[in-house]
This record gives structure tokens, C-alpha cells and sequence, in this order.
């Protein structure tokens, strides 16, 4: 086998590949054996016919397209190996010459791993900021939990702030209605911001059986752009005014909460929020750790397989958030007025980064010698099985090898973090999910 290796733009190789008859032989014979067994040959049993008598049946040049995929295969790689090439998905194929009897010829253009020469690590550095939880926050929190306890009871008079009206609603933009604007027994709770600013704010001082007008603009950042921004006409009539009885903030209220007293339940909602307070912090802190250190790397091109694999990732991951909320890609698509070619376009810059981020995660495992033990990879798989034990197409699929492969990148990806945390912040970082 002869190859010979050119040199592309963004990370890409061209291989020209020559592979010998006698090389791939063995292959047009393994062949031939599949199609004997797809092939009813008379006087031979399916999967027993000679080779030359399969050759005279079917023709060589169908042996050899049958076999084509494994000599590029084995020949692909074997270049690959040759050249050491650190490649990134699969080659793209052009055959030039395939005939019985002479060389198969063809040429593989494949991306590459970019080279990345790391930051100097000991010249990043990064402070982890977490505020301090205040006794505000925590008064905020338990009005809040008194408020999902509220009972909401009629009224008469006119509506507060404090109070809840129950509204038929009708939008119109133009003078024709807004597709989603019609609304019966619609709550309106005037203490907290609607999704319209301002919208609450005009129902205060509102009596049952009034009828009210007013224009209402829609922020320019709303998610259907053909509103955003835009002035549309308020028809509201009020069916009722609610006001929100609190439960009293007493044992009874915190024991239904499981906490004794109310010092038991400010001890746990301190617990809590400083625990959400420093989870976020570690999340900026490492925002900041990777933006630094991408920034001062410098990187050989990216190819577009990876970013294009990261564009892939992110539309997944949009796609399953607008599920979560019983939007469908299609109808986000509409209200965004884009398609899904100009949606993968506005990834390009956050792909770009995440691939960077991942060529990172990369080196600095190869830097550093961070392995992962076939035991971790286990233990992982183990508490999988413990968490999904009674979903039994789930405990199949983690048997697979790509599972495991995955797994092993998410390991060693926390394990990158955890020396760079070391690295960069200055502290020791327990990383468990």
C-alpha cells in the first residue's frame, strides 16, 4: 500500500491512498462469502460457494464494491497510523481508480485535532466570590412559602396590590386579534411582574364587573417577534377580586414545612441559600477559569466537524428545554421568524467556543497524564444502575461501549476541572456530578 498526505486549509488532510490486489485479496474473498450467502448458487449451500465460482456468478466487479468499504477501512487507518494523525470524524471519500485486478485508489480528506498550545496556567488566576446570605433573603423566601400556602378568598371593594383579579381577557393589534391574547378566568396577581410590564399595573384599583381598555406595549425581547415591541389594545373585564390570605407565620405553619420551630426552619433556609449562593459562585468562578484560559491559548484552525458537532449539541439541547415547556422547534422557529439554517448560523460563535473549551479539557488531561481507571468508569455505571434500576431500556443502553466511552470523557473532563480549579482558584474542588 502506497499513500501520500497533503496539507488543507482549517486543520484538514488529503490522503491519496493506492492499495496492491494481493493486499485486499482477502477482502474480495470475504465478500464473496457474504454474498454467497444472499446469492442461490446451484450445487452449493448459501455462504459455501467457491470464490471463482461466485466470481462467475455475480461478477468480480460486484465482489469487489461489496468489499470496497472494508479495504478502505483497514487501508484508511493504516495511513492514519503511518502519518500519526490525531483525526476528528469520519473521512470524506473520493474513489479515482477501481477496477478487478489493479490498485484500489482513492483519497480521504480528513479533519484534524487542532495542535493547541496551552495558557500559562500559572498566570491565570481567578477569585471565587460568594456573597453572604442575609436575613432579608431568608424573610424573602418564607414570604414566599407563605404565599404558595395563601388561600385566595373574594372580596369586595377594589383591588390592591396585595389582591389577585380574575379577568377575561382579549387582545387586538391593529384591530385584529392576537393570536394567544384571549384569555377566560385568566388570575392576575397585581404584586408580582406580568410578562407584559405594566400589564398588573393597571388592574390596581379595578372592581368586579368593571370592564377596562388600555394599550399595553410588549417588550422588545419577547420570544414572538411579531410582537415584540409592538402596542397592542387591552380589553379586560373583571370577574372577580381575590384577596390572599398568608398563613400565620407560626409552629403550626413550619411544622407543615417539617421544620419544629421557626429557628429550626431559618437555620435550613440559610443551609439552602448558601449552598445555592456558592454553587453559583463555582459556577461563575469556572466561567471565568475557561473564558481566561481559551483566551490566552492559541489554537491551530478549528475544523467545521467540531464545530458543527457542537452546533449539533446545542440545537439538542434547545430542543429539549422548549419541550420541557411544550414548545415545539417549529413554533419557536415561527415566532423567531428564522429557519433552522440561519438558528445553526447564530450558534457558530458559542460553538466555536465550546469546541475550544473541549480542545482545552483536552490538552490539559494530556499535559497533566489524567487517566481514568476502568474501576471509575464502573463505579459511575454502578450508581447509574442504582438510581435507574427500574428502567430496564436504560440499564441496556449502559451497557453499550459509546456509553461507556461517554462516560469516560465525563470523568476525566471532571477531573480536568478539578486540577485546573487547583491550578487557577487555588483551591482543592470536589466535583461529583
Amino acid at each position: 500500500m502506497n499513500h501520500e498526505l497533503k496539507t488543507l486549509p482549517k486543520s484538514q488532510v488529503e490522503l491519496t491512498i493506492s492499495v496492491l490486489p494481493e493486499e485486499y485479496r482477502k477482502h474480495l474473498e470475504t465478500a464473496a462469502d457474504r454474498l454467497s450467502t444472499r446469492t442461490a448458487v446451484k450445487g452449493f449451500r448459501p455462504g459455501k460457494v467457491p470464490y471463482d465460482v461466485m466470481k462467475k456468478e455475480v461478477g468480480e466487479v460486484n465482489i469487489l464494491n461489496e468489499a470496497l468499504e472494508r479495504i478502505i477501512q483497514e487501508s484508511f487507518y493504516q495511513a492514519v497510523a503511518a502519518e500519526k494523525l490525531d483525526t476528528v470524524g469520519m473521512p470524506k471519500i473520493e474513489i479515482i481508480k477501481l477496477a478487478p485486478g489493479n490498485n484500489v485508489e482513492y483519497k480521504a480528506t480528513v479533519a484534524l485535532i487542532p495542535v493547541v498550545k496551552l495558557a500559562d496556567l500559572s498566570k491565570i488566576k481567578v477569585e471565587k466570590k460568594s456573597k453572604p446570605v442575609t436575613d432579608e433573603q431568608i424573610k424573602e423566601v418564607i414570604e414566599n412559602l407563605r404565599k404558595m400556602q395563601a388561600k385566595e378568598v373574594a372580596k369586595e371593594g377594589i383591588a390592591t396590590e396585595a389582591d389577585i383579579v380574575l379577568v377575561d381577557m382579549d387582545m387586538t393589534l391593529d384591530n385584529v386579534p392576537v393570536e394567544g391574547g384571549q384569555a377566560k378566568s385568566y388570575k392576575v396577581y397585581l404584586s408580582e411582574d406580568h410578562y407584559i410590564p405594566g400589564f398588573n399595573k393597571e388592574l390596581i384599583g379595578a372592581k368586579k364587573g368593571e370592564e377596562k381598555k388600555f394599550p399595553i406595549s410588549f417588550p422588545t425581547t419577547h420570544y414572538q417577534k411579531h410582537l415584540a415591541g409592538k402596542k397592542v389594545e387591552a380589553t379586560v373585564k373583571v370577574k372577580d377580586v381575590l384577596e390572599r390570605q398568608l398563613p400565620e407565620l407560626d409552629e403550626e405553619f413550619c411544622r407543615k414545612l417539617g421544620q419544629e420551630s421557626l429557628e429550626k426552619l431559618n437555620d435550613l433556609l440559610r443551609t439552602n441559600l448558601t449552598n445555592e449562593a456558592n454553587r453559583k459562585a463555582d459556577e461563575q468562578a469556572e466561567i471565568q477559569m475557561l473564558d481566561k484560559i481559551i483566551a490566552g491559548s492559541v489554537f491551530n484552525e478549528i475544523p467545521d466537524v467540531l464545530i458543527d458537532a457542537e452546533r449539533k449539541k446545542m440545537y439538542y439541547e434547545l430542543t429539549r428545554d422548549l419541550e420541557k415547556h411544550g414548545v415545539s422547534v417549529e413554533q419557536y422557529l415561527d415566532d423567531i421568524k428564522k429557519t433552522q439554517e440561519e438558528m445553526f448560523k447564530d450558534f457558530s460563535e458559542q460553538a466555536e467556543k465550546r469546541a475550544k473549551a473541549a480542545l482545552v479539557s483536552r490538552q490539559v488531561a494530556i499535559d497533566e497524564k489524567i487517566e481514568v481507571e476502568e474501576k471509575e468508569i464502573d463505579g459511575e455505571i454502578a450508581l447509574m444502575e442504582s438510581m435507574y434500576k427500574d428502567d430496564n431500556e436504560y440499564l441496556e443502553n449502559i451497557k453499550k461501549p459509546e456509553v461507556r466511552d461517554t462516560i469516560r470523557g465525563v470523568v476525566r473532563n471532571r477531573k480536568v476541572i478539578q486540577t485546573l480549579w487547583k491550578k487557577v482558584i487555588g483551591e482543592d474542588k470536589s466535583i461529583t456530578n
